[in-house]
């Protein structure tokens, strides 16, 4: 993970979703990640991909620092 993605959208979308395990929210931490700079086709796909989506997700973890 890019510290130039972590942004404050971005932390505090990936709080959210792991606090209130609001996995909805994926694709727009997505964007997120891409209006940071994201490139990764590997984040961004998992973002805006069906999951499911679990807390432990190396996504969320990532951006929180959790791992």
């Amino acid at each position: 993970m890019d510290a130039a993605w972590l942004t404050s959208d971005v932390l505090a979308l990936a709080t959210g979703i792991y606090e209130k395990r609001a996995f909805d929210l994926m694709p727009i931490l997505a964007d997120a990640l891409q209006d940071a700079g994201c490139n990764s086709d590997d984040i961004l796909n998992h973002c805006r991909g069906p999951g499911p989506h679990v807390r432990g997700c190396w996504v969320v973890d990532s951006v929180l620092g959790k791992g």
